[in-house]
């Protein structure tokens, strides 16, 4: 069935029937002791909370993470946020609607970015970084992985591409910054392209992503190792020395062993890697927010894994001087409701005809 409701457009009060992704449904408790449904649905526009009240028990066998469903319910405000309160909801057969609706992709075009990052690592001076990256790139199955992978599961570049976005954006940043810092470029644009590209093996592919049996086992950051040793093999007299500094750069990104970083960066070049990625992804995560965030008025709900609501709406701007006459001082206070206004007149006056009742 044709898609006509997008989450990014939905409302307070709004009727909703529209088909959805189900990126998330699982069963919880409420403070009633009965169960309801969990859910997170989804479109090509954004993500949306949902909840059911009633019939849990008969939906949580039927439907499961991945499925296109047809929702029918209303939206509702809880807590500054959007959810839509499902009051019935069923399967989809793969032919009653068009994948490509419940599908987020990166903003530019995926093989336009990957030439684009090619073209960088074919500037490079080292010359044996150079050609380990385009070993790297022009692997087959890693180059096809990249165009489509994403970065996170659920906020970092989770959606279409955006692990190469990423990479791409990161990537850039480390040609602009690299000679402001005065250090090795090379080093700063081989860190940028491989610190997370082993997530194409870390990460499964499709609308609902999890974790592989490798990533769970392994993770990116030691796969990396992995993928520089096997091409820098290829390579003849490739220098060791390279190669540590290189993996050092690798193990290190995540910054501070709280994060999960093996080892914390003790070269310029490995903590620029690690404030860029970190600068990268944060400024993505706030960028969806203000994408997605369906709250009224300019801020959005509370953001759980940035701490903090976010200011939505574009920050005033000014390109010529405030002419005289016109309003440049914060909007006057409203007037307040008639009950509370300061009374009129002396004590003596308001008590003139006030008389004991016998």
């Amino acid at each position: 069935m044709p898609k006509s409701q997008f989450i990014n457009k939905l409302g307070p009060k709004d009727e909703v029937l529209s088909p959805f992704l189900v990126k998330h449904i699982a069963t919880a408790e409420g403070k009633d002791g009965k169960s309801y449904l969990n859910i997170i649905l989804a479109d090509k526009s954004g993500e949306l909370e949902a909840r059911k009240w009633h019939g849990a028990d008969l939906l949580i066998g039927q439907i499961r993470s991945g499925d296109v469903v047809i929702v029918g319910g209303k939206m509702n405000q809880f807590q500054g946020r959007m959810q839509l309160i499902v009051a019935d909801m069923s399967k989809l057969n793969e032919d009653q609607f068009n994948r490509e609706d419940y599908i987020q992709k990166a903003g530019s075009a995926p093989e336009k970015m990957f030439q684009e990052l090619i073209a960088i690592v074919e500037t490079l001076e080292e010359i044996y970084i150079k050609d380990l990256l385009l070993s790297v790139l022009h692997d087959p199955e890693i180059a096809r992985r990249l165009k489509v992978w994403q970065a996170g599961k659920s906020i970092h570049h989770a959606y279409q591409s955006g692990l190469l976005e990423h990479i791409f954006s990161c990537t850039k940043l480390a040609v602009i910054l690299s000679p402001h810092y005065k250090v090795n470029r090379s080093y700063v644009v081989a860190g940028c392209v491989l610190h997370d590209i082993c997530k194409i093996y870390e990460l499964s592919e499709g609308p609902v992503v999890e974790y592989t049996e490798e990533g769970k086992l392994v993770g990116h950051l030691v796969k990396a190792l992995e993928v520089v040793d096997e091409h820098a093999y290829k390579i003849k007299n490739f220098p060791y020395n390279i190669k540590l500094h290189l993996k050092h750069i690798l193990l290190s990104h995540h910054g501070e062993y709280e994060y999960g970083s093996p080892k914390t960066p003790s070269t310029s070049e490995a903590f620029l890697v690690h404030l860029i990625d970190l600068m990268d992804s944060k400024m993505s995560s706030l960028e969806q927010v203000k994408k997605n965030d369906n709250s009224s008025g300019h801020w959005s709900g509370f953001v759980k894994h940035l701490n903090r609501i976010v200011y939505k709406s574009e920050l005033p701007s000014f390109t010529n001087y405030v002419k005289d006459g016109e309003n440049s001082q914060p909007p006057a206070p409203a007037p307040a409701p008639a009950a509370l206004t300061k009374p009129k007149g002396t004590l003596g006056n308001l008590l003139k005809d006030f008389k004991v009742e016998e």
